[in-house]
């Protein structure tokens, strides 16, 4: 606030020479104006050689004489002087019209006297008209405006000095208060907010910004607590199995199994390994741009139809894969046989859409690892079957990639809350071998990633995966 009044007073300063300057200016050409009229007229009576003596002039502020070339007064007004011209000879130059300055005591005024000059001729004779005038009411003029501004300006500039304090205070108040509240919030309590003033203004929407940014950071300090303590839990189940199974090996000595134990024991290893795994690719993820645009430099197309058929072969049991021609798959489609040949897992079926190929674009390792992450989830499900099919350009933008088992499903409350991180359902989908809770959560951020969607529908038994992902031109 300091600067502003300091910098309005310059200005005020400024603006007040400006004034006095200008004031001055207008006054002085007011003068000469009213002399060069004066002086026009009687060159005019000289030039009719019809001066009259005394010249006549009006309002009494004004002299005039008019001088030969010799500096010899032939006419005057009744108050100038009739011997001393108001301007020597030797100070008129040439024969335009001319304005100097003379000291006043020579015309018996007080101050500076304006004198004008102006050409005439009288029967031949060459003559020039003076006209005088005294400066007095303008440097009077000029002196009391100046007194003015010097006694206004100091007041003006502290009337104005407490009305910005006063408006200033009064509009920081609410930005100090927020600063008071951002000051005592510690992070510990998730209630603590900004106070939102009153008035509807900037103030008002800056404090409700920062309240909404407060509860989005507090929605992430919420899952990370609950991410963090999800891990923990993960980590540790595997690490008790293991440490439980090598104390009763050790208690047991020579009894001990140890290959059954080493089996154990890498069998956890490998849990905990794709667990750890697991963490990572989603620590990269959240840290990466979730369109499109953010691909990494590996992405290049993917034909989906073969990295489908490459799934379903090495799935357990007898898949059969049933290429271009054939009716795409509906939902809860009775047309695939199960084709269960006494194999301890469901076999894996692949139905390709009679389109033609299906190319994306993508990181093929990425989206192999979605499509195995809904595989294995399916298998581990489905009672008799799980099918995979494409269509192709579905509506002109994505490819759909269903996966449907005929397992015990999903309801439709927990269907988009099994995409959220360590999350298990308690009926029919509950603990199963190796699974954290995941598969989906990946899932869900590499398709996002990839500028697709992905979610769950009825497959009546069962359910069915819906993926769509961007279609990209056929690359040959």
């Amino acid at each position: 606030m300091v600067l502003g009044v300091a910098g309005l007073s310059v200005g005020l300063a400024l603006g007040g020479v400006v004034l006095l300057v200008a004031l001055g200016w207008t006054l002085q050409r007011t003068v000469d104006e009213e002399a060069f009229r004066t002086a026009d007229a009687v060159a005019r009576l000289a030039g009719e050689d019809a001066l009259p003596d005394p010249l006549p002039v009006a309002g009494g502020q004004l002299r005039v004489q008019v001088v030969d070339s010799a500096g010899r007064i032939r006419a005057a007004s009744i108050d100038a002087d009739r011997l001393v011209p108001m301007v020597r000879p030797d100070q008129l130059t040439g024969n335009g019209r001319q304005r100097t300055v003379v000291p006043g005591q020579r015309l018996g005024w007080e101050g500076p006297v304006r004198v004008v000059a102006v050409p005439a001729q009288s029967a031949g004779e060459p003559l020039t008209v003076l006209v005088g005038r005294s400066t007095v009411d303008i440097r009077h003029a000029t002196q009391a405006a100046r007194t003015m501004l010097l006694v206004a300006f100091p007041l003006l500039v502290g009337l104005l000095a407490v009305v910005a304090w006063r408006v200033v205070g009064a509009t920081l108040r609410p930005v100090e208060a927020l600063r008071s509240g951002a000051a005592e919030i510690t992070g510990r309590d998730a209630d603590d907010r900004l106070p939102v003033p009153a008035s509807q203004d900037e103030i008002h929407r800056l404090a409700v910004t920062l309240n909404d940014m407060l509860d989005r950071l507090e929605a992430t300090r919420a899952r990370q607590r609950s991410f963090l303590a999800d891990a923990a839990h993960e980590l540790r189940s595997p690490l008790t199995n293991m440490r439980t199974e090598l104390e009763v090996a050790q208690r047991l000595g020579d009894r001990s199994d140890w290959p059954a134990v080493a089996a154990d024991l890498l069998a956890d290893t490998e849990r905990l390994g794709r667990l750890v795994d697991d963490l990572l690719l989603l620590a990269r993820l959240d840290e990466q741009p979730t369109s499109r645009g953010g691909l990494p430099d590996e992405a290049g197309p993917v034909e989906l139809g073969g990295l489908l058929t490459e799934l379903a072969a090495r799935r357990p049991g007898p898949p059969a894969v049933t290429t271009a021609g054939a009716e795409p798959l509906g939902v809860g489609s009775p047309s695939v046989p199960p084709g269960v040949d006494g194999s301890s897992a469901p076999p894996v079926v692949f139905v390709a859409a009679a389109s033609g190929p299906a190319w994306t674009v993508g990181v093929p390792d990425e989206l192999r690892r979605v499509l195995g992450n809904l595989v294995d989830n399916a298998v581990r499900h489905a009672r008799s079957r799980v099918v995979l099919a494409v269509e192709p350009a579905v509506d002109g933008a994505y490819h759909l990639v269903t996966v449907t088992d005929d397992g015990p499903g999903i309801p439709v409350a927990d269907r988009d809350r099994v995409f959220r991180r360590f999350t298990r359902l308690d009926e029919g989908r509950a603990r199963d071998a190796g699974g954290a809770g995941l598969g989906l959560a990946i899932v869900r951020e590499l398709v996002r990633r990839g500028g697709g969607t992905v979610d769950l529908a009825d497959a009546e038994p069962g359910v069915v995966v819906r993926l769509r992902l961007p279609i990209l031109p056929d690359p040959d």
